[in-house]
């Protein structure tokens, strides 16, 4: 469903602040979030419930280095689909999600390609074993165009909150 002005979450400086600040460290304990917010703990915790609640929160990660656990090689694959029907994305989608490797997937437009994966493993080896293996063994995949990642000069999950009033 598309996102319309009904269904966005007023977000107010204090929020946005919480949020700014679990975005750098989710870790962060409720009175240590209170601290560098400028809150007691117990309006902090309930504000924190509140966007949880409403679904801004969504989830607390650890994000882990992957080239010291080994996983130094990073793929960006264009795919392109023989046929453009809910039924065959659904099924490359179902599919893809099965696969760990898979970082990032997006439906996209603007390329010739259908889909826009990021993947992460080991070397290139592994991606030959994974592209010959699994993706280009999808039911509708027509095309298949890799890069590589040579430096990571932007890594970020974080959004950008400034344009929240």
């Amino acid at each position: 469903m598309p996102t319309t002005s009904e269904n966005l979450i007023k977000i107010d400086k204090t929020d946005r602040r919480i949020l700014e600040q679990l975005q750098q460290d989710g870790s962060l304990t409720n009175q240590e979030l209170a601290d560098k917010v400028g809150l007691s703990p117990s309006p902090c915790l309930r504000r924190v419930r509140a966007m949880e609640d409403a679904g801004v929160i969504v989830r607390k990660v650890t994000i882990l280095d992957h080239k010291k656990l080994g996983l130094s090689l990073t793929a960006i694959i264009l795919i392109g689909m023989d046929r453009h029907t809910p039924e065959r994305f659904a099924a490359f989608e179902e599919q893809v999600a099965e696969y760990p490797e898979v970082q990032e997937c997006y439906l996209i437009t603007g390329q010739d390609a259908d889909y826009m994966l990021k993947v992460v493993v080991p070397d290139m080896d592994h991606y030959h074993h994974f592209l010959l293996n699994r993706i280009t063994r999808i039911q509708g995949v027509s095309g298949v165009h890799s890069s590589f990642v040579l430096r990571r000069v932007i890594d970020s999950t974080a959004l950008p909150l400034g344009y929240l009033s």
